[in-house]
This record gives structure tokens, C-alpha cells and sequence, in this order.
């Protein structure tokens, strides 16, 4: 029995993996936070538990729940803008500030803060819902009943180990970041790539 279950624990972990691995602003947040080694472990457990409950919902059926309410998408998307347009001009801004390119002087932020802006890269995000909890959904949901927990299990094992593995593998990347230049070349990154993000989702979300 137990052998015909690692298929779906399987199938759940790759899916998982392959889908949270690409390059988003909760990843860039999670790294940014693993470079500063400030709450780390924080903010990989919330977003990993994030990931967990979002994937059990979405096996649980809340998909389907969630594609029926009218206007949730636009208002995702546009909250979901927003945010990523306030966080890519405030990157933009820190990579303007030669005072502000050191980690030893960057202004340290509280765990409340932290989780906060975890939370909000999270559950801002509509791509969120439609990975996670619909597309992951309807995979777990097309398995037996019997493989289904195993299904959850692997999904949320490689979140669990992404987010783990870029926040803490951050540290290897401490000596390139030992210079205000390359804080600069990051922040730049994050603040173009979050405008990206916010018009696309804009866009998205008038044209959905």
C-alpha cells in the first residue's frame, strides 16, 4: 500500500516544486530577508504553512468556490497591484540611497512588519490562488481519496524545502553582498521586476 501511495506524494512534490520555484516578489522577499538574516525562520514557516493551507483548501475544494465569486479577481488583482507598486518604487528608492545599500545599516524591521509583508506578498498575489489552489486543486482532487493526504504531503514538503533552502542558502550569498554595490544591482532588480509584476497583474486584472 505504501508503495502505491509514493506516486502521489510524488506527483504533489514536483507539481509543488515546479510551480513555486519561478522567480515572483514572495520569493524575492523571503531572499531579501535571508541576505539581512532578520526572522528568517519566520517567514519561511508562514510562507510554507501558507503554501500548506492554500493547498489542502484547494484539494478540499475551494477552488471551484473560489472562481464563482463575482469580482474576487479584480479586486486581487488590483490590491495585488498596488501593493507591488508601492514595494517596487520603495526598492528603487533604497537603491537611490548610498546609505541604505549596507546591510549593517539598513533600518532593521519587527517581526509584526515582516510577517506582515510576507503575508501580503502572499495572499496579495492572485497567481496564488490560481497555482496553488485551483491548478494543485483539481490535481489532487482527480486522485482516489486514499492518495490525496500523500498528494498535500509532497506539495507542502517542497515548499516547506524551497523556502527554507533561499532563505537560509541566502548566507552563502553574504560575501557578493558585503558591497553596497551589489545591494544596489538587487534592489534595482526587485524594484523593476516588482513594477513588471503590478502592471501585468493591472493589466490582467481590467482585462479578466
Amino acid at each position: 500500500m505504501t508503495s502505491a501511495l509514493l506516486p502521489a506524494f510524488a506527483k504533489g512534490f514536483a507539481l509543488s516544486a515546479g510551480l513555486i520555484v519561478a522567480i515572483g516578489a514572495q520569493n524575492m522577499f523571503v531572499l531579501r530577508q535571508g541576505l539581512k538574516r532578520e526572522h528568517v525562520w519566520p517567514v519561511v514557516l508562514f510562507c510554507a504553512a501558507a503554501d500548506a493551507s492554500l493547498i489542502v483548501a484547494g484539494v478540499s475544494g475551494l477552488g471551484g468556490a473560489l472562481a464563482a465569486v463575482p469580482g474576487l479577481s479584480l479586486a486581487l488583482g488590483l490590491g495585488g497591484a498596488a501593493f507591488l507598486a508601492w514595494y517596487g518604487v520603495s526598492a528603487l528608492r533604497r537603491a537611490a540611497s548610498p546609505s541604505a545599500l549596507v546591510v549593517e545599516q539598513q533600518a532593521a524591521i519587527s517581526l509584526g512588519a515582516a510577517l506582515a509583508g510576507t503575508a501580503a506578498f502572499t495572499f496579495l498575489n492572485p497567481h496564488v490562488y490560481i497555482d496553488t489552489v485551483m491548478l494543485m486543486g483539481a490535481v489532487g482532487t482527480s486522485l482516489p481519496p486514499a492518495e490525496r493526504p500523500l498528494f498535500m504531503v509532497g506539495a507542502a514538503s517542497a515548499s516547506f524545502i524551497w523556502f527554507a533552502s533561499l532563505g537560509f542558502g541566502a548566507c552563502f550569498l553574504a560575501p557578493l553582498f558585503s558591497r553596497p554595490a551589489a545591494w544596489r544591482i538587487l534592489d534595482l532588480t526587485i524594484g523593476v521586476m516588482m513594477l513588471a509584476l503590478s502592471a501585468s497583474l493591472f493589466r490582467g486584472a481590467l482585462t479578466s
